[in-house]
């Protein structure tokens, strides 16, 4: 099973991985990094940061524009990619499986899943 037959997806391009026990790895689809063009800076928040769904909690920026990151789920932050920091550029080789950006403790309900989309379902949607 490849990484994208396991992620849910997000109307604003972020994706969610379920590591275990309802904590998630979040990161940018590999469309919104196409979208973007090459990374040059991340931003990413302080471990112990708590966001509420929809929140912006990062900011990215490429050759073509600045982006706000939003968060696809309320949840506190376990974990930062301190490599993608340092070397944005690894968003744009590899989105999922070394680019990902922060690892959370989920702290919302289910419900807050529910407008979320399948991997498959999200790239029709955004073709």
């Amino acid at each position: 099973m490849t990484i994208t037959e396991s992620i849910l997806c997000a109307k604003t391009h972020e994706y969610l991985l379920e590591n275990e026990d309802k904590n998630y790895t979040i990161g940018l689809t590999d469309y919104a990094v196409e979208q973007l063009g090459d990374i040059v800076f991340l931003e990413l928040p302080e471990v112990g940061s708590s966001f509420e769904k929809g929140e912006v909690f990062a900011t990215v920026e490429s050759v073509k524009a600045a982006s706000e990151i939003y968060m696809p789920v309320s949840g506190t932050i376990l974990e930062v990619n301190d490599l993608v920091v340092n070397s944005p550029e690894i968003l744009n080789e590899s989105p999922y499986e070394n680019g990902w950006l922060v690892k959370i403790e989920f702290t919302g309900d289910d419900l807050e899943l529910s407008d979320l989309k399948e991997y498959k379902d999200y790239k029709e949607e955004v073709q």
